[in-house]
């Protein structure tokens, strides 16, 4: 077994992701067709835990991405301004009729008994565009970087996508950076471009070149082609499936050396149960499980990722950085939006097993 071997020295960035940014349209609980107005979320997986790194942990950190010069793509400019992230763009001109475009998503929160309801454009965007070439690795990695990130949607987007995210991982190894990946396996995504199996490929050979994997039993399974459980029949919150699969996982990918994963229950739109686990180094951890009052979903496993990355980056024990991981994901239900509104020593304190009890 293999530790993770994070750089120490002074480095210009601890985080660096690569993905494609969007904007949602969010109605609140009222249903997206009946809606008449909308608060607008700057989101992302991988630029969500960027966001999140240095918004409420803290650290420098920097998001490769398609930017396109329109006033959509200024919205977007200005959000990753604010949480503080440091913007590698490349750019594409917008045509003022059809684009490239941002993506859109479209979702409202339900509500109880009723389920929240997610669709999308992201008809001829820009972030589907990007290729390998578009980013000068050597320069950005020449800062100094201790971590680089990407996911399995933005692996979706196009065949380039993927074949953009192994140039950045290659250039990460080389560079001495930690290298995560996010399966988020989404089927109907990698058909609009080939196939499952073309994804299941994909995904393994961006697999092979990473020292972190998140994704639960199904991703592993979907994702990677991994033999497991049948993970419908088995109880959300047993991480007994995700455990027995991870022998496998690593015999067919020597070079991981961290897994982690969510469980979460859904009992209601608004009332979920919330866990999480890590396999590292040979050995098991597994979080408290609590009861969330959901206010909104969306980004609660990137919140889980960043905080999970803050602790092994910070030199915590993974105890401790499983803590924090499902500490800060837990916290992010309660805020609108996909990114975070948490403070560090809120997300300290929970994952020692705070309360909400009133802060005086």
């Amino acid at each position: 077994m293999a530790q993770l071997n994070i750089r120490k020295d002074n480095c210009q960035l601890d985080f660096l992701s690569l993905g494609a940014l969007v904007h949602r349209l969010d109605p609140g609980i009222i249903p997206f067709r009946k809606a008449r107005s909308f608060e607008v979320h700057v989101s992302g997986g991988e630029y969500n835990v960027a966001a999140n790194l240095a918004d409420c942990f803290g650290l420098k950190t920097g998001v490769t991405t398609a930017m396109v010069d329109y006033g959509v793509g200024e919205i977007v400019q200005r959000v990753v301004r604010e949480m503080g992230v440091r913007p590698f763009y490349k750019w594409f001109e917008h045509d003022g009729v059809r684009g490239p475009n941002i993506a859109t998503v479209y979702s409202d929160r339900g509500q109880g008994v009723r389920a929240p309801v997610v669709f999308y454009n992201r008809a001829n965007e820009a972030g589907a565009m990007l290729k390998p070439g578009d980013f000068n690795w050597d320069e950005i990695f020449g800062l100094g970087v201790r971590w680089f990130h990407s996911g399995g949607i933005f692996a979706a987007l196009s065949p380039t996508t993927s074949e953009l995210i192994l140039e950045g991982m290659r250039a990460a190894t080389k560079a001495g950076a930690i290298t995560s990946f996010d399966l988020n396996y989404r089927a109907k995504l990698w058909k609009t471009i080939g196939s499952e199996e073309k994804g299941q490929e994909m995904c393994r050979r961006i697999a092979a070149e990473c020292d972190v994997l998140i994704g639960n039993e199904e991703d592993l399974q979907k994702g990677l082609g991994i033999k497991g459980q049948d993970v419908e029949s088995k109880s959300k919150l047993d991480p007994n499936a995700f455990f027995g699969m991870i022998e496998n996982v690593v015999e067919k990918f020597p070079r991981v050396k961290l897994v982690a994963t969510t469980l979460r229950e859904v009992h209601s739109t608004n009332r979920h149960e919330w866990a999480a686990v890590v396999w590292y180094d040979g050995k098991r951890y597994v979080s408290p499980t609590c009861n969330l009052d959901v206010i909104c979903r969306i980004g609660g496993g990137d919140g889980f990722a960043s905080g999970l990355i803050y602790g092994m980056l910070a030199g915590k024990d993974p105890e401790q950085a499983l803590r924090l991981g499902w500490a800060h994901g837990a916290l992010l239900t309660t805020f609108p939006g996909d990114t975070t509104m948490a403070k560090l020593a809120e997300v300290e304190a929970f994952a020692k097993g705070g309360t909400a009890r009133v802060q005086r």
